[in-house]
């Protein structure tokens, strides 16, 4: 290959479309615009979402559903991550590092997916009813 035979691949190139040339191009005298109307001035259009001033669609649907923005700060844990965890004491700090939940993450709770075979003291982690069973059932503790 030589930097003077570099060619873009077939067909990702092609010709500009030159409007107002002449009745010979196939775009000349209205330039693809068609006749009168709003869309052939120049500078005319509307807004996005505007229907010729019937009620636009997202204003005749309702309003429905809300996302907590704290919902980011909120991080879930698996008893199976824990297996792997190569840990006997785990807090948030240590699942950070370890790359489980997000830097961000404030709360954290174990979930009750997975199996835990080994015992693991949890300091500052929250779990469910069924993974505070299985981690007590593994001889492991929450604080």
């Amino acid at each position: 290959m030589e930097l003077n035979g570099i060619k873009p691949a077939a067909g990702a190139k092609h010709a500009k479309r030159r409007v107002g040339r002449g009745i010979g191009s196939g775009l000349g005298k209205t330039a693809g615009r068609g006749h009168k109307g709003q869309k052939s001035r120049s500078g005319g259009y509307h807004k996005v979402g505007f229907e010729g001033g019937q009620m636009p669609l997202q204003r005749r649907l309702p309003k429905r559903g809300f996302k907590s923005a704290l919902l980011k700060f909120n991080a879930e844990v698996t008893l199976g991550d824990l297996e792997k965890l190569a840990a006997a004491e785990v807090d948030v700090l240590s699942l950070k590092q370890a790359g489980l939940i997000a830097e961000i993450a404030k709360v954290v709770k174990v979930i009750n997916t997975g199996t835990l075979t080994k015992a693991i003291k949890l300091t500052g982690i929250g779990a469910t009813a069924g993974a505070k069973s299985a981690i007590e059932a593994a001889g492991g503790s929450l604080v």
